[in-house]
């Protein structure tokens, strides 16, 4: 079983809303892929309008969540 831990992301600013074009950039993603991972629901994210936005919250949440999937791989 796969325990995640939640890790606190403090930008620069008080940001609690990111755009895609921003989470891309946090996380170092490519639009497709960071597109597939909300899609798959590994990251959350919110409809403001016409917009997707993704919380600071779940950013933190995304990067424990590979940090999680990374120590559960065996090293050989």
């Amino acid at each position: 079983m796969i325990s995640v831990r939640t890790i606190e992301v403090s930008p620069a600013s008080d940001i609690q809303l990111h755009t895609v074009p921003d989470a891309m950039r946090i996380l170092s993603l490519s639009r497709s892929i960071l597109y597939e991972e909300m899609k798959q629901g590994r990251l959350r994210w919110v409809k403001r309008g016409r917009s997707r936005l993704i919380p600071a919250t779940a950013i933190g949440e995304y990067i424990a969540l590979l940090e999680a999937e990374a120590e559960a791989v065996p090293v050989c």
